[in-house]
């Protein structure tokens, strides 16, 4: 059994995508679902580096679930659970996380956790003595897999735990009073999860950049950006020193040079259906960039073809690419950004 936390209304597109892999929803409520799977197949969602969700949030092996009437109450469950369940784990010196997470969109129930995160810690404290010291409190579960707890309230007394977890990498980001646009916390985001972002001297193309957010977000990491847009620049990325502005389609755009550029960014208002075969697909048969991040908007149309596409491994992304990210981010919306490295060789 394994359990996932997703955005609010998209369960049952994880659902979905969950299908496709092996893994069957068997329980579901607002930002979260339970699924079962092959033993293999699950072991693999949650240990596996390489795994990929587009919709979750988190996926968690074989949570239990606790109930009680009063926070006391339900402290004092998840202590003897947590006690007994950690009996058998190892931890090293790097230590071992503690996640509290509560499920979106209830009023409240933030604070809630938080006040039970502070009291469980401070029982629990002596109770494990010397291995407790090693805890590492985080606001979301980490990306590499690993050992800990994570307890996610679906209620205010609800809630389901686990101890072997492992984060998408969605989280909210810090803006900067600079950044032209909100898209600027996005493109944060997606270098996060990519663990990777342009560098000193590298070269990076942002078509559809206005108001230039993600150009902005490129040259201060010290890039030089060619910024492909018809409209103007605005804020940080306007007479940014590192930013050359092209006023022109960035559909009809074309990188100078052979080797075109590092980083290809893209975020438009557009079919993504024409962003995939238009851009981001030219782009990468043709070796214009290395790495990409692309953001889709899927609007009325059905999210889960859109990963499916994405993810074809003959007509997609998978053929043309050493890797790929798909990510419905913390700061999308009805949007799904795709983030990779072209693969090594002649171009598809």
């Amino acid at each position: 059994m394994l359990l996932h936390g997703c955005k609010p209304g998209f369960e049952e597109a994880l659902a979905r995508e969950l299908a496709g892999m092996g893994h069957l929803a068997t329980k579901r409520g607002r930002g979260w679902l339970l699924s079962t799977g092959a033993p293999a197949a699950e072991t693999a969602l949650v240990e596996d580096i390489g795994a990929d969700l587009c919709f979750a949030t988190f996926t968690a092996a074989a949570p239990a679930w606790l109930e009680a009437s009063s926070v006391n109450a339900l402290t004092g469950a998840l202590r003897d659970w947590f006690a007994a369940a950690f009996r058998t784990v190892r931890v090293g010196d790097a230590g071992w996380p503690a996640v509290f997470l509560a499920a979106p969109e209830i009023e409240g129930l933030g604070g809630r956790v938080r006040v039970f995160r502070d009291a469980w810690l401070a029982g629990m404290a002596p109770r494990m003595g010397r291995v407790f010291r090693l805890v590492r409190t985080e606001d979301v579960a980490p990306m590499t897999p690993g050992t800990g707890l994570l307890a996610y309230f679906t209620e205010f007394n609800q809630l389901h735990t686990a101890t072997r977890f492992r984060g998408w990498g969605q989280r909210r980001m810090r803006d900067d009073p600079q950044a032209p646009s909100r898209s600027y916390l996005k493109i944060e985001e997606a270098f996060l999860i990519m663990g990777r972002e342009p560098g000193q001297g590298e070269t990076v193309t942002d078509l559809g950049a206005a108001p230039g957010g993600w150009s902005y977000a490129a040259a201060q990491r010290g890039a030089q950006v060619t910024a492909v847009d018809n409209g103007p620049l605005k804020a940080g990325a306007a007479n940014h020193p590192l930013i050359e502005h092209l006023k022109t389609d960035a559909f009809k755009h074309r990188p100078e040079g052979e080797h075109g550029c590092d980083w290809l960014l893209c975020d438009m208002i557009e079919d993504p259906r024409r962003v995939l075969g238009e851009i981001l697909l030219p782009w990468l048969d043709h070796g214009w960039c290395r790495r990409f991040v692309v953001n889709f908007k899927v609007g009325h149309g059905d999210p889960v073809a859109l990963v499916e596409r994405l993810r074809d491994p003959r007509h997609g992304l998978a053929a043309r690419c050493a890797t790929l990210r798909l990510r419905q981010l913390h700061h999308d919306r009805e949007e799904i950004t795709a983030m990779g490295e072209r693969r090594l060789g002649p171009p598809f």
